[in-house]
Formats: C-alpha cells, structure tokens, sequence
C-alpha cells in the first residue's frame, strides 16, 4: 500500500471517529467565544454603585433567599461568588445555574438570569459527561484530529508535487517541453 492510499483511508476513518466530538467542541466553542455579547448563554453583567463592596456575607445570603428562582436556602446551594470592585457588583451563582447580580454598596438585587456559559463549558471540554471523558474521549479526540490535521496536509500537498516533479521533468526534456504541432 502506497502513502496516498493509507494516508486516505487514516483521514477517512478519522473524521467517522472525531465527527461527533468535534461537532460538540466547536458549537460549544462558538456560544463560548460570544457569551458576552449573548445574553442567552450569559447574563450581561451590570453596574451597581461606585466604591468597593460594603455589605457582608450574611446581607449576600439574605438576598440570595429572596430570589425564589435560584432556591438558595444556605451557603450549600451556593456555587461561587463573584467580587467586581470595578464595577460595584457582586454576582452569586446558584448551584442550579441561576446568576444573581447585587449591587456591592447597597445589597439591591440588580438581576437574576439564567446562566448557560458554565454548563456549556462543561459540554466543551467533557466534563459534563463524567471526568474520564475529558481524559478518555476529548483528549485522544484532539489527538486524532491533530492526525487528521498531518494526513490532509499531507493529501493537499501531494498533488502539488506530482504537479512540479512533472513540469520540472518536461523542462528538462529536450526542446523544454515545447511540443511542435
């Protein structure tokens, strides 16, 4: 078997193997390359009063209870919080992905918005499914598209050379590959 021939057939079953994954990684990838000008995947973050952060934790919890939609009963239901001293915000993310945006200074709920980026970084990377897909799926995926990456490089560059060796051989031919008619 001929390079050609085994670089078509590596490229052909490659692209049947990392169909499905990389289909998943670039649509992810897109929605996260404009999640801040999205909103749908990403709450808009706004502005609250200028001045660091002035309330305490037990005020942030306090507001995190009145908003019914992020069910947050305790410091348990909450994934992370989010200081921006530049802006006079304070973002809670509920463990159910709902954002709650509060105004540092004073404890105003500004918004609260569904929040898409998180679980479509997961899908992106795998993790959503379960951490051995990151390393046992999306790892060797990137690997096999790296191989398809040679192999088409490789099929794309062939047929230039083919070209040259033969225009390079027909100059060298007597007459310089002028043909008399």
């Amino acid at each position: 078997m001929n390079i050609a021939r085994g670089s078509r057939r590596v490229h052909y079953w490659l692209a049947i193997c990392v169909a499905l994954p990389t289909a998943l990684v670039f649509a992810t990838g897109v929605l996260l390359q404009v999640k801040k000008q999205v909103p749908w995947v990403q709450p808009r973050e706004m502005r609250g009063s200028e001045g660091g952060p002035v309330i305490g934790f037990d005020r942030i919890l306090e507001a995190c209870r009145s908003v019914p939609e992020a069910r947050v009963e305790g410091w348990s239901d909450v994934e992370r919080v989010d200081v921006r001293p530049s802006r006079g915000l304070i973002k809670i993310t509920a463990k159910n992905r709902y954002e709650i945006q509060m105004d540092a200074t004073t404890g105003e709920v500004l918004q609260v918005a569904y929040r898409r980026s998180d679980l479509i970084e997961d899908l992106h990377t795998g993790a959503w499914f379960h951490d051995a897909a990151m390393l046992w799926v999306f790892l060797p995926n990137g690997l096999l598209l790296l191989g398809m990456l040679l192999t088409g490089l490789y099929l794309f560059y062939l047929p230039l050379a083919v070209r040259r060796r033969k225009r390079r051989q027909s100059a060298a031919q007597p007459g310089g590959g002028t043909s008399a008619r």
